[in-house]
């Protein structure tokens, strides 16, 4: 087997039903040259044994156990520090990899010698009992179509829209002084937004990498905003991505950001705040909202409802 030039990062915690796709997803990519560090976070189903029979399988997987969860903020950042390969990327241990992921991700690195490149992803949605991939939401798409090579935030501000950590991959060493927040749900967008701003140049591609599942059962936490507990986890983090892009000047971006969370995240949010139990679940919400107007950029931020239509899909 050849050296591997890329190490994805798969933490999981309580999705045995989900783990053989992804790790099926990952032994059928075009580019062989990778390995896969398997994070069990303190699992109370079988997911430890199906990553465990992966890794005796293939040796391209390793496994790595925690015996009480630590969250996916912390198992992501137990493996960066155990990567040694040039690229590092990450994939949630309950979403798929298409075929030629892999290949188009490092293969656009090599070429360009970006610090990352980011591509696109599609919802997964049950339908007749089988997980469905949907169409590229067009916020997704642009952020990544057309392909753009060498830009920045500043040439790209839609970029900032694509904040998941498993559509990218990235140069090892882009990793030194980067690593995830722990504790908290949400805990991507903050580091996407480091990402994007403190990047020479990263590249964007329409390419489809990732297939997201929403799980039929409502667990995901993106499935769990009416939670009290995890909106305020979810407002920290777009506010903390807000302010990452408002610190580096990135004007332009801040103003896509606020257009995509007025157009995107406020209506549910608003819709569940009215008729929420805890009053404290729309208090926190208007103040939010509050802060967002306060934002010299939320003048340039234009709501654009025939968005939503989208979320259909």
């Amino acid at each position: 087997m050849p050296a591997p030039i890329v190490t994805l990062i798969v933490p999981g915690r309580d999705i045995a039903a989900f783990a053989p796709a992804a790790i099926a997803s990952l032994r059928a990519q075009t580019e062989p040259r990778w390995r896969a560090i398997l994070i069990d976070d303190g699992s109370s189903d079988d997911t430890g044994e199906v990553f465990a029979h992966a890794a005796n399988a293939d040796t391209r997987f390793s496994l790595v156990r925690h015996e009480i969860p630590r969250g996916l903020g912390a198992a992501r950042n137990v493996g960066i520090d155990l990567v040694d390969t040039p690229f590092l990327g990450f994939l949630d241990a309950d979403d798929e990899l298409t075929p030629a992921a892999v290949a188009r991700l490092t293969g656009t690195l090599t070429r360009t010698g970006s610090d990352f490149v980011a591509g696109a992803y599609v919802r997964s949605r049950l339908r007749g009992g089988t997980y469905v991939p949907g169409r590229v939401q067009p916020w997704t798409a642009a952020a990544t179509d057309p392909e753009r090579l060498g830009t920045d935030i500043f040439a790209h501000p839609a970029a900032s829209a694509n904040i998941v950590a498993w559509s990218k991959v990235s140069r090892t060493e882009f990793w030194s002084g980067l690593r995830f927040p722990e504790g908290v749900a949400y805990e991507d967008q903050v580091v996407a937004q480091r990402m994007y701003t403190g990047a020479a140049a990263f590249d964007v591609i329409p390419d489809v990498v990732v297939h997201w599942r929403l799980r039929a059962d409502g667990s995901s936490i993106t499935q769990s905003k009416g939670r009290l507990a995890v909106l305020r986890d979810y407002l920290t983090a777009l506010r903390g991505g807000i302010r990452v892009l408002h610190d580096a000047g990135a004007t332009a971006a801040v103003a896509a950001r606020l257009s995509l969370i007025l157009t995107m995240d406020l209506p549910p949010l608003e819709a569940l705040a009215a008729t929420h139990p805890d009053p404290a679940y729309g208090a926190e919400l208007s103040v939010f909202v509050d802060e967002l107007r306060a934002l010299p950029e939320f003048a340039d931020a234009r709501p654009d409802p025939s968005l939503t239509a989208a979320l259909a899909w």
